[in-house]
């Protein structure tokens, strides 16, 4: 039985806090991958994979190109690189910008959607803007599960807002409530 192994997420403006409370909420025997695009400055060094390190038991690390996707894990998207996911691999690239970002959130809903299908859960959190809203629609029209954290609930509501506008979202839930769901999706055989 083919079960919710893809777990893409996006954020953007107040995402580090609602990541990390995302994060805390999932078990350590997830049987799924979790995918994270969160719009960063193109220079410098991300210490994203640290701060999740502290709060999840799960592993979190930087994305590598060509790298096989491994279950119980967390996957972040490297400064100024598009994470996008293929049939058991990962690819890091360059290429233009998206809704003003590299890494851009759908850039990866997109490619996890062609990909995986009705096996991927999307997940919209915080952000200014609309990155992420014409991903969620792809995951949608491919029989994904989509979630949005509710914009009552968001630090910047934007990116929550246009989701619910433009995609008929499956679940929309404050951020505490999102890991458990998520755990609770995995777990469910796809129907």
């Amino acid at each position: 039985m083919l079960g919710h192994e893809i777990i893409v997420v996006g954020a953007s403006a107040g995402g580090v806090e609602a990541l990390i409370k995302l994060v805390r909420g999932l078990s350590k025997d997830l049987q799924a991958s979790v995918f994270i695009v969160l719009h960063l400055p193109a220079q410098g060094p991300s210490v994203l994979p640290n701060i999740l390190n502290h709060a999840s038991i799960l592993n979190a690390q930087h994305a590598i190109d060509q790298q096989k996707i491994e279950m119980g894990k967390i996957y972040i998207a490297p400064p100024d690189h598009h994470l996008l996911v293929e049939q058991g691999l990962m690819r890091v690239v360059g290429g233009p910008k998206e809704n003003r970002h590299r890494p851009a959130i759908d850039a990866l809903f997109r490619s996890a959607a062609i990909a995986y299908g009705a096996q991927v859960v999307g997940v919209v959190l915080t952000g200014a803007l609309d990155d992420g809203t014409a991903g969620l629609l792809a995951i949608k029209q491919r029989n994904g599960i989509t979630i949005v954290q509710d914009p009552n609930d968001a630090i910047y509501a934007d990116m929550p807002r246009s989701a619910l506008k433009h995609v008929a979202v499956d679940y929309c839930v404050p951020i505490v409530e999102i890991g458990p769901l998520l755990v609770r999706l995995v777990n469910e055989p796809i129907g």
